[in-house]
């Protein structure tokens, strides 16, 4: 049998955000609408909803939240450096494809990336194309954008097109 598992649906400016939770720590963070899933208990976060909202008043610059993040090795192996990449700062694909050791898979990277379960916390709409291309976001663009913007990082040196 599978770990219990507990949602919340917390309001932000970008629209309801869906919070899963095991005993471990968080599992995901959704942005898109997420369907329910029965499995699912019911319950308030309050720790993960305060630490939201001073993230998007701008009074928090990193999050302190116990995380249990589920994927592949390789996918562990990205997402790891990816807590570590400073408020405001927008590494590159390739930057990164480099910090994990895999010098030629900006590509592989960018999918590790797209994976994340945990937007906003694992801060993966940090990481943008080469010559600064405002590049895939499973959030969409305009939330990439916006959280963006909210660091402090969107200017017009990045680009919508790669």
């Amino acid at each position: 049998m599978s770990d219990p598992l507990f949602a919340a649906k917390i309001d932000s400016p970008l629209g309801p955000i869906t919070v899963v939770a095991s005993a471990a720590g968080l599992r995901s963070v959704t942005l898109n609408a997420c369907p329910w899933d029965d499995a699912w208990t019911l319950t308030d976060m309050p720790d993960v909803t305060a630490q939201l909202g001073e993230y998007f008043a701008g009074k928090r610059t990193e999050f302190d939240l116990p995380l249990d993040p589920q994927g592949s090795v390789f996918d562990l192996e990205v997402w790891q450096p990816l807590t570590h990449i400073p408020y405001g700062e927008t590494p590159t694909y390739g930057e990164l494809a480099r910090q994990v050791g895999r010098p030629k898979g900006a590509q592989a990277v960018g999918g590790a990336n797209g994976r994340n379960p945990l937007a906003i916390i694992i801060p993966c709409h940090r990481v943008i194309g080469k010559r600064g291309a405002l590049t895939g976001y499973a959030g969409g663009l305009d939330r990439k954008r916006a959280l963006l913007t909210l660091e402090g990082s969107f200017s017009e040196p990045l680009s919508l097109f790669s």
